[in-house]
């Protein structure tokens, strides 16, 4: 290789990383910096699985650039080795590597499949209930503890284990708090859970992951993780809103409607989730 093409491709490469350097720099890639017990153990399975993904990526491209410039047609130095065709020992390389690889990963999906479900309780204090309803284009949230609800806005002590049970009165959604973990669908006519917990205070983005109709991109919550002080004092100001959840309330709340502001609801109708949910087993069946 002359020194022009050199300079070339350590230029190109250059201006690569610095493209990608340039873009990174300053981003807070939700995923990659978790605050809860699952969000750490799924950023921990992403790093690895990566990381074993290049142990066979690298190598290939490695080895792909390196054959299409030692074989190309102007080197007449290369030497020809069909020997090689059918050699045990070098084709036990090619194969054992990935099948190793892919061994090791099918363990890791099995064990993380299993300690992450997202049905099974973690381990701390008496988890929290909170319902969760998908509508077009909103987020709301039921308290059935504490009597209250809220859109747009959920809030929960730090270091105590939430259990989502969600549903959907709207298309099919996804329910995701990427610092804090797992996403799970929200569906018309099912229930299905998730457990989380922040293991430190603050507001987490919460959002949509599945695409939904002309709203989708305003679909978004923000997550609160505080004290429980701070917590008693949010269910005194959804108390002290004035606005009850019954069911007009509700309907009027199910239209579709696009960047919700946030809302806070002094009571809510316990029955309302299941209600909700039974609208579409049942025949005629409405809220």
């Amino acid at each position: 290789m002359n020194k022009k093409y050199r300079w070339f491709i350590g230029v190109t490469v250059l201006w690569f990383l610095g493209i990608v350097a340039w873009y990174l720099h300053g981003k807070n890639f939700a995923v990659l910096n978790p605050a809860g017990q699952v969000g750490h153990k799924e950023r921990n399975l992403i790093i690895v699985t990566v990381l074993l993904g290049l142990l066979v990526v690298v190598p290939v491209y490695i080895m792909t650039f390196t054959i299409a410039w030692r074989y190309r047609e102007r080197n007449t130095k290369a030497k020809y080795s069909p020997e090689l065709s059918g050699n045990r020992w070098i084709e036990g390389v090619w194969w054992g590597i990935p099948s190793a690889i892919i061994l090791l990963l099918s363990i890791i999906t099995w064990n993380s499949s299993h300690a992450l479900d997202p049905f099974k309780p973690l381990n701390g204090s008496k988890p929290m209930d909170i319902e969760v309803v998908a509508l077009d284009w909103k987020w709301l949230f039921i308290y059935p503890e504490q009597g209250v609800a809220s859109v747009n806005q959920v809030a929960f002590p730090v270091r105590t284990p939430v259990n989502f049970v969600i549903t959907a009165d709207a298309p099919m959604n996804s329910f995701w708090i990427p610092q804090l973990g797992s996403q799970i669908y929200a569906m018309p006519g099912m229930r299905t859970q998730l457990h989380l917990v922040a293991d430190k205070a603050g507001s987490y983005d919460g959002s949509s992951a599945n695409i939904s109709g002309a709203g989708f991109a305003g679909m978004r919550f923000t997550a609160t993780a505080g004290t429980q002080t701070d917590f008693n004092n949010w269910v005194q100001s959804a108390r002290q809103s004035g606005q009850s959840l019954d069911s007009n309330a509700y309907r009027q709340l199910a239209k579709p409607s696009q960047n919700n502001p946030v809302a806070m609801y002094s009571s809510a109708d316990g029955s309302l989730f299941n209600r909700v949910l039974f609208k579409y087993m049942v025949p005629g069946q409405d809220i």
